[in-house]
């Protein structure tokens, strides 16, 4: 069983930056990308940026232009660079490792811009 780890968020204000990183316990077999997820304050989870194995990034129109989601996979790490933070991107921020058939989830770190 692979365990995703976040960590790097915090308290922001307006118009900041965060880098926020998901680790992985271990290479893992299988995947076709890995995810970020946001999930607001009675929200649903919504996936905000995606890569895949290949490198093909995806994201929501919400964060397109202002978050940067890149891997380094010799450290089964994935990373979400957010720049000019907004209040409405606070958050839960979780990762999720997609496989072929079904995936993992990481626990989330809070994220926190104030205006």
């Amino acid at each position: 069983q692979v365990q995703l780890k976040e960590s790097g968020g915090g308290l922001v204000q307006a118009g900041g930056s965060l880098r926020l990183s998901c680790s992985a316990s271990a290479a893992i077999y299988g995947e076709r990308s890995m995810r970020w997820y946001r999930q607001g304050p009675g929200n649903q989870r919504e996936m905000i940026a995606l890569i895949s194995t290949g490198g093909t990034t995806t994201y929501a129109d919400s964060v397109r232009g202002r978050f940067t989601i890149s891997r380094d996979s010799t450290k089964n790490t994935v990373y979400l660079q957010m720049n000019d933070l907004k209040p409405e991107d606070t958050g839960t921020y979780i990762c999720r490792a997609e496989l072929w058939s079904g995936g993992y989830w990481g626990q989330g770190t809070q994220v926190t811009v104030s205006s």
